[in-house]
């Protein structure tokens, strides 16, 4: 497989005239989460200490990430001139902390650890799918269709490394339905939103609801169902039930039903 490099973006084709300030202040605090990819890595390194396969394929899913971080702190630089990526990153480095050193998984056991890994490429490959298909600016359109198809054969590696911890460990359904959900309740905790203060916020103090609800007011907007199916359909596989049956088209419509609601209600509160 070929990789893609940030020499293969074709940045001379920036159109200003086609940009969002929205999808910029978003960009600008996805540009920061990605970039931290390596402290996760290093992580994941740590709990599989006697995994040296493993380790080699976590290792470079961080330099992808790295390199997630810097194709959208490349291409926030030229929506926004006065964009300072390293000031940024510090700010949210000494501002988010996690303690990455530990060599125990928040998860209880090294399969949990892959399940909530699923779920973060859920979360993004979905996110840069919705994020592709809404914007006009086609610099960025580049940029996510290649992040995109990374974040997925990133779900795949974390799958697959599931399905071989599985045959060691012992975790019913409940359990890895309890990771998966737990994960997915964290996408609401400090990670995003002090990444949204850190990139947008010079002035002023960081307000985690405040902070949050601004970062998803724009985030949500540009979800559509078959967002949502993508989303459902990757967590049933995930936590063992199958992604194309009557339960995931139920699970899908009730999870964009309640995606639209919350999108609807941020935008009249923004408004």
């Amino acid at each position: 497989m070929r990789y893609w490099t940030l020499d293969d973006i074709p940045w001379d084709r920036f159109d200003r005239s086609k940009l969002d300030p929205d999808i910029v202040r978003i960009v600008k605090a996805a540009s920061l989460v990605e970039y931290n990819g390596a402290a996760y890595a290093h992580h994941l390194c740590r709990i599989f200490y006697d995994d040296p396969d493993f380790q080699r394929a976590a290792r470079r899913w961080g330099e992808e990430e790295i390199q997630h971080g810097q194709a959208l702190a490349r291409w926030a630089a030229l929506a926004d001139p006065s964009y300072d990526f390293a000031f940024a990153f510090g700010r949210f480095q000494a501002g988010y902390r996690v303690d990455f050193d530990s060599g125990a998984s928040r998860r209880g056991s090294r399969s949990g650890e892959m399940i909530a890994r699923c779920m973060v490429e859920v979360g993004t490959s979905s996110y840069y799918s919705a994020l592709r298909d809404g914007v006009r600016e086609p610099v960025l359109k580049e940029i996510c269709r290649n992040i995109t198809a990374d974040e997925i054969r990133h779900y795949k590696l974390f799958y697959k490394n599931l399905r071989r911890c599985l045959e060691r460990e012992r975790i019913g359904f409940l359990r890895r339905l309890r990771v998966a959900f737990g994960r997915i309740a964290e996408a609401r905790d400090d990670e995003l939103a002090y990444a949204y203060y850190a990139a947008n916020d010079s002035a002023g103090p960081y307000d985690r609801r405040h902070h949050s609800r601004a970062y998803a007011r724009r985030a949500l907007a540009l979800y559509r169902e078959r967002h949502v199916r993508h989303i459902v359909a990757m967590i049933f596989k995930a936590v063992g039930l199958a992604p194309r049956s009557p339960l995931m088209r139920v699970a899908s419509r009730l999870a964009w039903n309640v995606m639209r609601y919350r999108a609807i209600r941020l935008a009249r509160a923004a408004a």
